[in-house]
């Protein structure tokens, strides 16, 4: 079974909620994951948007999640670390945890990708989305993408 990655809040493809955007209340989306290999010691979780003028901007960064966890829940909280051992690296803002679309014009991508990781990231919070798949560099055994759209009105 391939590992997948989906939302209750929206489709492959299809348009991202403004709850989940600078326009609502940014909460990041309700994730599923399922099909995670039976050897993954870990995953790793991005959210970027290739479309954003100045390059590409990273939204959402969290690493060290157990193999076991069955997704996230909507509005995960802003932390550096939580109580199940993972850790929140560093968004294009500069800080840790979720930020939402809010694109300056036209209608964005956004990529949520989970990665299956051997191991454990030795890396402390805070890390960069760079950091962190330097560091799962050859230990990928699994990925998944999400992808939604978004534009302001």
């Amino acid at each position: 079974m391939a590992m997948t990655l989906s939302s209750p809040a929206f489709v492959h493809e299809g348009n991202i909620p403004s709850r989940h955007t600078c326009d609502g209340p940014d909460l990041s989306p309700p994730l599923v994951f399922s099909g995670v290999p039976p050897g993954a010691g870990s995953l790793a979780l991005v959210c970027d948007d290739p479309d954003a003028p100045g390059g590409v901007w990273d939204h959402f960064v969290l690493y060290n999640l157990s193999p076991a966890t069955p997704g996230l829940p909507e509005g995960l909280h802003e932390a550096p670390a939580y109580p199940d051992g993972s850790l929140s690296g560093r968004n294009s803002w500069g800080r840790c945890g979720y930020g939402g679309p809010c694109p300056p014009s036209g209608v964005h991508r956004y990529f949520f990708t989970l990665y299956a990781l051997e191991g454990m990231l030795d890396l402390p919070s805070g890390a960069s989305k760079a950091e962190v798949l330097r560091a799962a560099k050859g230990r990928i055994l699994a990925s998944a993408t999400l992808m939604g759209r978004y534009g302001r009105r």
